[in-house]
């Protein structure tokens, strides 16, 4: 295989783009920037998105996979035109219902010659790679290709069962890749493949390729792992053609590998690939879509934060890098803060609600569903919370001291490390300063004043040995909300029950 630059291809004028998935595992990353360049595409454009599901495999495939793919492109806002749920005019789009039609097309292979049956078996197949001097997993030798009437009953007698193989052509393939440019394969470096099983079972070189052409698809934007399958699906399709089952070659483009930890290709297994690992750790669909866009492509130069309209208005498909891309999870927290702090207040509490409720923290998993009390503190929290979080899992630490009604907080281990032997002290001095302080004057501006007058001003305390213990005694938590708005929300009674708590633990 050689690759060449500069000769990729113009975009059809109505382009028609597919994502189609195996059920056979949780949604991972890859998948997903897959589902999103061909929605990206089709909706810039103004083209059509297709959504099938290649579920042939029955030892593999689970209606429990399938179920998450659906649930993963509703969550993340990818919607389509033409498919699952949605229907159209080149149904059923789930291969295990298309059976039908792969038998008639693969009998029509076989009938114009295009296809041949083949009964060597893998372990005669490599018996003779060794014979001839060649590798023993070299590969298909063709050696079924002229078989004689007479040889097939004879293979019959035996009872064996053909498989069917593709005709491949003795010269070299070239296509223009949309992202790679010119790649050729050599004549003879991709041996006769088979499309249908012994057994009766199609297979992917035969479905994807079949599915392509019924449903007129002609731009097909897949990973990079499928580009040596690629010669072979031309192949097909121009038998296709000649046949009058597809109506033109469709254009392809192979996106670059997403690698994960010690540039590795990353794996289904990796925890960054799961995609649900990632929304319970609390990306939003904007941050995650965001930083998957990144991966093979970009909106401008020294600009990383975008919309999906501003995606859908600049993609193309032709500006995708080839070169591997790298998942880095530390850059995609980040992008989900920007995105976070982006949210209207009150769209971010909608969202966190689940999370918090999952966290044990409030009352029940909707907004509309909490007590009074709780919205009212989360409405006086969020410009407060909203700024400092990067995920929406981080939100219950952050918000739990202030929706508890507990007199004193057992501090986290780090924040326990930071309370110096001062912190008694600073503590009696706190509590003595605030007792004067009236439930009417128990607002933000004059408890940091009170506060630091007697710790700073007159204690001679730095900020930070004056307001660490506390921040410690009102959250636990070595990172809190800033601390006099805290002290305000949560109120005199409470703050100084937590106050006094903590000195009796010191």
């Amino acid at each position: 295989m050689t690759e060449a630059e500069h000769t990729k291809p113009e975009l059809p004028e109505n382009v028609r783009v597919r994502f189609c998935p195996s059920p056979t595992g949780i949604p991972h990353v890859g998948m997903v920037r897959t589902a999103l360049f061909n929605w990206a595409e089709a909706r810039h454009t103004k083209g059509t998105f297709v959504f099938r599901i290649e579920d042939t495999d029955a030892q593999r495939d689970s209606e429990e996979s399938y179920n998450q793919i659906i649930e993963a492109l509703n969550w993340l806002g990818i919607d389509w035109d033409e498919g699952i749920n949605v229907g159209g005019p080149d149904g059923p789009y789930r291969q295990s219902e298309r059976g039908d039609i792969y038998k008639d097309v693969a009998a029509k292979l076989l009938e114009a010659g295009y296809a041949y049956e083949s009964f060597s078996t893998p372990e005669e197949i490599e018996a003779r790679n060794v014979a001839a001097g060649r590798p023993k997993a070299f590969g298909y030798d063709g050696y079924d290709r002229n078989l004689t009437e007479e040889q097939k009953a004879a293979f019959r007698a035996e009872g064996r069962k053909p498989a069917l193989r593709i005709r491949m052509p003795d010269e070299d393939i070239a296509f223009d890749d949309l992202i790679r440019g010119r790649i050729e394969f050599k004549a003879g470096s991709v041996p006769d493949y088979v499309i249908v099983r012994p057994n009766g079972d199609p297979l992917y070189t035969l479905t994807n390729p079949v599915d392509d052409a019924m449903m007129r698809i002609n731009v097909v934007l897949r990973g990079e792992d499928l580009l040596s399958s690629t010669p072979r699906q031309i192949v097909l399709y121009r038998y296709l053609i000649e046949l009058g089952v597809a109506k033109e070659m469709p254009l392809f483009g192979h996106m670059p590998y997403v690698m994960g930890q010690g540039n590795k290709k990353l794996s289904k297994r990796d925890p960054e690939s799961n995609l649900f690992l990632h929304r319970d750790h609390g990306f939003i669909r904007e941050g995650l879509l965001n930083y998957l866009a990144l991966l093979g492509w970009s909106i401008a130069p020294d600009r990383d934060v975008f919309s999906m309209d501003e995606m859908i208005e600049k993609f193309d498909v032709r500006d995708v890098k080839a070169n591997p891309a790298r998942f880095d999870i530390d850059k995609a927290v980040s992008i989900n803060a920007e995105h976070i702090r982006m949210l209207e207040p009150q769209d971010f509490l909608n969202r966190s609600v689940p999370y918090l409720h999952r966290d044990g923290v409030v009352s029940a998993d909707s907004w509309d569903a909490l007590t009074d009390r709780e919205r009212e503190i989360l409405t006086a929290a969020a410009p407060l919370v909203q700024p400092r979080v990067r995920l929406l899992g981080e939100v219950a630490g952050m918000v739990g001291s202030l929706l508890s009604t507990e007199g004193y907080i057992e501090p986290a281990a780090d924040a326990k490390k930071q309370l110096k032997e001062s912190a008694p002290e600073v503590l009696d001095k706190a509590i003595a300063a605030l007792e004067g302080v009236d439930e009417a004057d128990w607002k933000t501006d004059n408890l940091h004043e009170t506060l630091n007058k007697a710790l700073v001003e007159e204690g001679g305390y730095k900020p930070r040995l004056a307001f660490g213990p506390v921040r410690v005694a009102m959250s636990g938590r070595r990172v809190s909300p800033p601390l006099f708005e805290s002290m305000e929300i949560v109120g005199k009674d409470v703050s100084m029950a937590r106050l006094r708590g903590l000195r009796e633990h010191l």
